[in-house]
């Protein structure tokens, strides 16, 4: 799998448990630490806790394993290290003050959102002419 694969499964995966601000960012003509970074966002930090073990259990039902885990117990920014593709869930105000975004100001950015279009109930509406 590439890791601009990867990092895909990784977002849509993040989008399972209602994650916002969803990016992947391409690092692979700026440095050599990672060739993707996915962004994500969470209003909680039950929230932040439920992103992450949503990306690692995916990984892992794909045979992908993860290489480090950081911030697990403070809950406030959870960091998924797949060597190629590092995860960042973000609870949103420490996000907003890391500003990883700015940091990488120069890479690639893809604004990821859920693909699953919104179901609307249909009406058919009568049409009664009055003469």
């Amino acid at each position: 799998m590439t890791p601009k694969t990867l990092a895909k499964k990784i977002a849509r995966l993040t989008l399972t448990k209602k994650a916002h601000d969803v990016i992947l960012m391409d690092l692979r003509k700026l440095t050599d630490i990672a060739d993707f970074f996915v962004i994500s966002s969470a209003d909680s930090d039950v929230q932040v806790k439920a992103v992450a073990d949503a990306v690692a259990d995916g990984m892992e039902r794909l045979g992908v394993p993860i290489w480090h885990r950081e911030g697990l117990s403070q809950r406030q920014w959870i960091l998924l290290d797949y060597v190629d593709v590092v995860v960042h869930v973000f609870h949103k105000e420490v996000r907003s003050f890391y500003a990883l975004e700015k940091l990488w100001g120069d890479a690639v950015v893809e604004q990821v959102g859920d693909e699953t279009p919104a179901r609307k109930a249909t009406q058919k509406k009568s049409i009664v002419k009055i003469s």
